[in-house]
């Protein structure tokens, strides 16, 4: 993302492979997606989980990031934290490439349709079950005791300073200085049916991930709004509001892909590996495995490398500042084979 200078570099490979759930799944047919956002059955309304408040002062945070864009504030932190945390995703594939989300509005019980894909009450797509998963975004830092949930906020942040830093190498005090790429010529325009660019809209990476390609704009606007129109039309509301800008770097680390799992099923160890992730070096659950996740084309498999050791260090500066460690950490993706589309 730096995941964008890193993904932008790095996520320009990866946030578009993030897309392979959505950019690979569009080709089958337009979406009428935003045109069903009609409620469905309403369910129980759910109370919400404690705050990432509960374990993180504004003061640490100022800490973690002393040379941090005043627009990445505290406030703005866990404003997206909680907000995003009232809504949870039912993500339905029929044929591979076939979608449906449902979106499930915690605070009130009501379900709605985020995405349909057009052929999804096709007959021959009927036929074809293939994959359910549900997405609760309230989970995050805060769906396990509190040493783990500290060591996942550990690892969100140094994947976020790592990719938006701009300071001395080793110091580990540059993060969140970025609010977007440098490059900002750069338009980032894939083929989609379920997620068009919009013509003059430039999707260059921005905020804490760098989200970048209009098809991961068109994804995240799905889960943060339930309308996938608003940041394709509108893709500087990443760079111009910080509560809308954690939110993508949240949906990020939250939603699994098609071929990967999350980085939050990674790092709480809800994730484990299959007999393919066993013989491509993917045998542990921990932090080399974000690091995959997040950028594994440019860092994994490659042996030791800067991008994959800086993120690492800034895993532990964190750990260490957060007042916990990670003794029997997977740190490393050096021997892991990235995984491909």
């Amino acid at each position: 993302m730096k995941v964008m200078k890193s993904i932008i570099l790095s996520s320009k490979l990866l946030f578009l492979a993030a897309s392979t759930l959505v950019i690979s799944s569009v080709s089958c047919g337009g979406s009428t997606g935003d045109k069903k956002t009609q409620d469905t059955t309403a369910i129980t309304a759910t109370a919400p989980k404690a705050s990432i408040s509960s374990i993180l002062t504004e003061k640490q945070f100022n800490d973690l990031f002393p040379q941090r864009d005043k627009f990445y504030t505290y406030a703005a932190f866990i404003k997206a934290a909680n907000e995003l945390g009232q809504v949870k995703v039912k993500i339905s594939r029929r044929a591979v490439s076939v979608y449906q989300f449902i979106r499930t509005n915690k605070k009130n019980g009501k379900d709605s349709v985020a995405r349909q894909d057009a052929d999804w009450n096709e007959e021959w797509a009927k036929k074809k079950p293939d994959s359910v998963f549900t997405v609760d975004y309230g989970d995050f830092c805060t769906a396990s005791a509190a040493d783990v949930n500290k060591k996942e906020l550990a690892a969100f942040f140094a994947q976020i300073a790592h990719e938006t830093r701009h300071g001395m190498n080793g110091s580990y005090t540059d993060g969140l200085m970025l609010i977007h790429e440098d490059n900002t010529s750069n338009v980032y325009v894939s083929d989609s049916d379920e997620y068009p660019a919009v013509k003059g809209k430039k999707y260059y990476g921005r905020g804490p991930m760098q989200l970048s390609y209009n098809g991961n704009y068109g994804f995240a606007s799905n889960i943060i709004f339930g309308n996938s129109k608003i940041l394709l039309n509108t893709p500087e509301l990443v760079e111009q509001d910080a509560v809308i800008a954690f939110k993508a770097a949240i949906y990020f680390w939250m939603t699994p892909e098609t071929h990967k799992p999350s980085a939050h099923d990674v790092m709480t160890g809800k994730w484990q590996p299959t007999a393919n992730d066993k013989a491509n070096g993917r045998t542990t659950p921990g932090f080399g495995m974000t690091i995959n996740i997040v950028n594994g084309d440019v860092e994994c498999g490659k042996g030791d490398n800067f991008g994959m050791t800086d993120r690492i260090g800034f895993y532990q500066f964190f750990l260490k500042k957060l007042g916990i460690t990670d003794v029997n950490c997977a740190c490393s993706c050096a021997t892991m084979k990235p995984y491909k589309y």
